[in-house]
Order: structure tokens, then C-alpha cells, then sequence
């Protein structure tokens, strides 16, 4: 870990990978458009087993474990600093462990309210809003996710680390909760960038964050359009195997295309970009994960944000 820094009033957001990419999309996005730099990070070995290993032509190469980091940005007008948690995948033993581990942590640099980013799927359409559903560990949270007028998770559970940590956190008395950005459920397997919209919409109302949505705005649009197609067709088929064939079709249609050839020099100028305008990295992020290689870079990608701007 690297030495605690003093911190002005400063909030925890957390994320881990989940259903439509809607926690950790989000996350990505702020990290950027705050320019975020590297804060700490969590030894890997305490918390991942090595599983396997992979061969390649005759020679045994590891598989590097997960990785765990908070991200950090100092508010300049000097009301709440923001530490963001990216962890690459929530541990498979452990959990209740790892999320008091990061709440300690948390709370020596005077964390006082711990947020986490989710999905809720429901029926709705691509075409629809997005609502916000919340749930508060707190009164005075849930007072304020009523004020921003989010929908209040009545009754419900919220899986794996993002309700363990907060569960954590409203044991040691910090404030906060999780908002859960509305999707499609069948659409659940495949990026949802309008609920990650929606997420980050909301909590910079309750954050009094000012922060360019345009560029998730716009990947939300097409990825609306996109599905909205094929559900428009699937329906308006006669083939009674329609809905039988509708998750290989959506598949198909919004899954990223693997290139044949990978245009390296507009990777290495998107990171070049990205390295003079840390507001860049969500461009890079985004055609990395079209041609399907964002894995193969992440710790490249993640390193724009080691130093301060």
C-alpha cells in the first residue's frame, strides 16, 4: 500500500465486472473524465488462487492473478475528494475478508460514505429510460437517493461484493448505498452503456460532480438503436423458433467484431492521446473492447492513470 495522503472529506466508489458492464463501464468513465491517478493497490496472492496455468508451443506460461486498485481525484473546489475501486474480479473465498480489508483502508484515509454501481433487469425496452432504483445503509442516504427522485429498492438482495462491501460499511457507521441501473433482462449478457448513463447521471447530482456524459451519452445511443433492431425483428418474425434464437441473434448483432487485422498504429495513437489528455482514455477503452483485446492491454491502460496530471 502506498502511504496513507490526507484527503478532504473524500467518498469511495467501488466496482466490480457484472451483469451489462454497468458498474465498472461507469467507474472507467469517471476515472477519466476526472483524470484519476493510481492511489494503491491490493497483493494479489492473499485473496487468488492460481487455477491453471496456459501452455503455449511446448512452454508453460502463468496466468497473471486479478488486480485490485483505487483510483483517486482531489476536488478543486475542495467539498469531497472521490477514491474509485477497479477490481478486476471479486474473489472467489473470501469476500466478507477483502471487502473489510478495503473498508479499513477506506476509513484511514477518511472515507465517510461508500457507493457501488450495479444492474437491476427488468422488462424494459432499449427505447425506455432508465430508471435508478437505490438502496441506502443509511437514513440520511436514503433520504437523499429520494430527493434525486431514484427509485427506492422496496425488498430484493444485491449479489456478490457490491451488497458485501456496504454491509461492511454500515457496520463500521459510514453512510452511502448502491444504485442499480435499469436494463434489459435479455439483454443481460452484453454491455449496457444507458444504464451505466443513467448511474453516473445520478450520482453526479449527488456528488455536485460536473462531468462531460457526451461520449457515454453517444455509445449509449447506438447500442439503443442496435438493439432495438433486432428486438423489432425478432418480434415481427413468423418463425415460431424466433424467441428460441433470440439471445444467438442478439449475440451476433452486438457483440464487438474481431478484426481481421488489428490496426495497431490507431491503438498506439488513441494511448498517445490518451496519455497527453487522460479525458481520452474512455475513446481508447472503447476500441479496445471493439476488437475485442481490452484483456490484452488493461495493465497498459490502467498504467495512464499511475501519476498525477
Amino acid at each position: 500500500m502506498e502511504k496513507e495522503k490526507y484527503l478532504n472529506d473524500p467518498w469511495l466508489v467501488a466496482a466490480w465486472p457484472g451483469m451489462g458492464a454497468v458498474a465498472i463501464s461507469a467507474d472507467y468513465y469517471l476515472m477519466a473524465k476526472l483524470g484519476m491517478h493510481l492511489l494503491a493497490e491490493y497483493p494479489a496472492r492473499e485473496f487468488f488462487d492460481l487455477e491453471r496455468v496456459e501452455v503455449k508451443d511446448g512452454l508453460i506460461e502463468t496466468r497473471r492473478l486479478p488486480r485490485s486498485r483505487l483510483f483517486m481525484w482531489q476536488d478543486p473546489q475542495q467539498r469531497h475528494d472521490l477514491i474509485v475501486f477497479i477490481g478486476e474480479a471479486q474473489p472467489p473465498s473470501k469476500g466478507a475478508e477483502f471487502c473489510a480489508q478495503l473498508i479499513d483502508h477506506a476509513s484511514r484515509l477518511g472515507v465517510s460514505r461508500v457507493f457501488t454501481f450495479a444492474a437491476m433487469a427488468t422488462q424494459m425496452r432499449p427505447e425506455h429510460d432508465c430508471r435508478v432504483f437505490g438502496a441506502a445503509i443509511n437514513r440520511e442516504s436514503l433520504a437523499d437517493f429520494k430527493r434525486l427522485n431514484l427509485e427506492i429498492l422496496k425488498e430484493g438482495h444485491i449479489n456478490g461484493l457490491n451488497g458485501v462491501l456496504l454491509a461492511v460499511a454500515a457496520e463500521r457507521g459510514l453512510s452511502g448505498g448502491c444504485l442499480l441501473g435499469e436494463m434489459p433482462h435479455v439483454f443481460s449478457q452484453f454491455p449496457f452503456p444507458k444504464a451505466s448513463l443513467a448511474v453516473l447521471e445520478a450520482f453526479s447530482k449527488l456528488a455536485g460532480l460536473s462531468i462531460d456524459l457526451a461520449e457515454l451519452r453517444e455509445q449509449a445511443e447506438l447500442v439503443e438503436k442496435e438493439l432495438g433492431s433486432v428486438l423489432h425483428r425478432l418480434e415481427g418474425s413468423p418463425d415460431s423458433n424466433a424467441a428460441a434464437r433470440a439471445v444467438e441473434t442478439i449475440a451476433k448483432s452486438v457483440e464487438p467484431k474481431k478484426e481481421v487485422g488489428r490496426d495497431q498504429k490507431r491503438i498506439d495513437d488513441l494511448f498517445a492521446s490518451a496519455r497527453r489528455d487522460r479525458s481520452r482514455a474512455y475513446e481508447l477503452k472503447r476500441e479496445l473492447d471493439r476488437q475485442q483485446i481490452f484483456p490484452e492491454y488493461e495493465d497498459r491502460f490502467l498504467d495512464l492513470f499511475k501519476e498525477p496530471d
